[in-house]
């Protein structure tokens, strides 16, 4: 198959089940990923199984995400880009006052963190065959400081990631981008009320824009905020 083949972590809702709609009407091949393929299953009938292959996946799990490479390339032939998007928030406060206990802390650094970093070595090897590209959510909070905020952090250290990804892949014809979203309407921000937010097919829009672009222009980061954010 000709088709460009993207891979999706996190893709049953939100930002990545947005980003394979676009993504499928753009002429993609698809490899959509979440804990469970149940999620996924009512996505995958919409878009049809010979454009969307639907596997289940724990992004805290290499061995996981290195069977998912494998099957892409199996199924489809290649893999050209790969959408490091899994992601979770918890309210948190290091004084303690108020937000989740810090037991529930632990999945999402582990998800945020590690699993976008390992996303990308179980990917890289195949996108190095293809001269492809690798994007990866990060957040508008990981570029300033949110008192309490450990969700901020985690986006912090995305930053940082995708910029010394970016460094290691010179040289290899990989592109590298990371996508910076202000605040967006998901399950996420179910709780926080008045004020501006993007809708997911806002980022999607985003992602697409760089994966469009020519062999010769990497996109390093988008920053995306609704009119009126304030930070």
């Amino acid at each position: 198959m000709s088709e460009r083949v993207l891979m999706i972590t996190g893709a049953s809702r939100g930002i990545g089940a947005a980003t394979a709609r676009a993504a499928a009407a753009a002429g993609y091949r698809l490899v959509l990923t979440a804990r469970s393929a149940d999620a996924l299953s009512a996505l995958v009938d919409e878009l049809g199984p010979e454009t969307a292959l639907a596997l289940p996946c724990d992004v805290t799990d290499y061995a996981n995400l290195t069977e998912a490479v494998q099957h892409a390339e199996d199924r489809f032939g290649r893999l050209d880009a790969v959408f490091a998007n899994a992601g979770t928030s918890l309210h948190t406060s290091f004084l303690g006052n108020g937000g989740a206990e810090p037991e529930q802390w632990r999945d999402m650094v582990l998800t945020n963190v590690y699993g976008a970093a390992i996303t990308a070595r179980a990917a890289l090897p195949a996108l190095t065959r293809t001269e492809g590209h690798l994007l990866l959510t990060g957040s508008n909070a990981g570029r300033g400081i949110r008192p309490g905020n450990l969700y901020s952090a985690t986006k912090w250290a995305v930053t940082g990631m995708a910029q010394n990804i970016r460094a290691e892949c010179v040289g290899t014809g990989v592109r590298v981008t990371l996508i910076q979203p202000g605040m967006v309407e998901t399950e996420m921000t179910e709780d926080t009320q008045d004020v501006p937010k993007l809708n997911a097919e806002d980022i999607a829009n985003a992602a697409l824009y760089a994966l469009q672009q020519p062999p010769t222009v990497d996109v390093n980061e988008l920053i995306i905020r609704p009119t009126g954010q304030q930070r």
